[in-house]
């Protein structure tokens, strides 16, 4: 299996047309189950100068490029910093993940503050991210009966559940197992089966897995109900500020 952090990404950033504030190691290395085949997902944030955003030319926002080392697929896929920053004030779980990944490739003191600032925009309404996309995965579980899309289910779910009750956002499945009384006890076989093949069947008993898909959905909705987390992002001007100063400076 590949050391993800291993991989010398140095000559990537250096090559991308503006700065990279920073690429972390997001999907299945981030979550704890990755295979012996898994590609790596690096995710980050690139900055535009200011001429680009307020010209005529439509500004790349997001830019992404695959490509093969030594027989490893690399998918790196980059937002600029306001869309970035737009996607954390929706709600979205994923990109909290990516720019709070311990597993960090490239780093700047943008992305160090950037991270600081994660906090302000966490609302109870995030349970709503991680419900859909468990819905979305098991659908995909039902269809393909692979044990990919079920350990994503249970990871969204847990995730969720974890970040109502702390107000953290983890996004490793392992972890999360020793954190939270109500995941299943069969999922480290589950993640075990995993590491040996990216597109596998999953050996498990349909109607169980379901019922607890569906019990950990009311957890999930319990927590919400219960969460100490603010009803809408309070971060707003704090981030506002942030962009435009680091766009400035930058």
């Amino acid at each position: 299996m590949i050391d993800a952090l291993a991989i010398d990404l140095t000559p990537v950033v250096a090559e991308q047309p503006d700065p990279v504030l920073f690429a972390t190691v997001s999907g299945a290395h981030l979550y704890g189950f990755p295979s012996r085949d898994s590609d790596v997902d690096l995710r980050g944030v690139h900055l535009l100068p200011a001429a680009d955003l307020v010209g005529l030319r439509e500004p790349e926002e997001t830019r992404s490029r695959m490509w093969d080392r030594d027989g490893v697929e690399l998918d790196l896929v980059t937002h600029d910093l306001r869309k970035f920053v737009r996607l954390m004030l929706r709600r979205n779980g994923y990109v909290l993940e990516q720019l709070l990944s311990p597993l960090v490739v490239h780093t700047t003191d943008a992305h160090r503050e950037l991270a600081a600032l994660a906090p302000g925009v966490l609302t109870s309404h995030h349970a709503h991210h991680y419900r859909g996309f468990g819905v979305t995965q098991w659908r995909l579980f039902e269809k393909t009966g692979e044990l990919k899309p079920l350990l994503y289910t249970f990871r969204v779910l847990l995730t969720g559940i974890h970040l109502m009750r702390s107000g953290e956002v983890q996004a490793h499945l392992p972890t999360l197992l020793g954190e939270i009384a109500d995941a299943p006890p069969y999922l480290p076989g589950l993640i075990a089966a995993k590491a040996e093949q990216e597109h596998g069947a999953a050996d498990v008993e349909h109607a169980r897995v379901q019922d607890d898909v569906e019990r950990l959905r009311g957890v999930l909705d319990e927590a919400q109900s219960g969460s100490g987390l603010p009803d809408a992002p309070v971060g707003y001007d704090a981030l506002h500020d942030f962009v435009v100063r680091v766009r400035l400076e930058g």
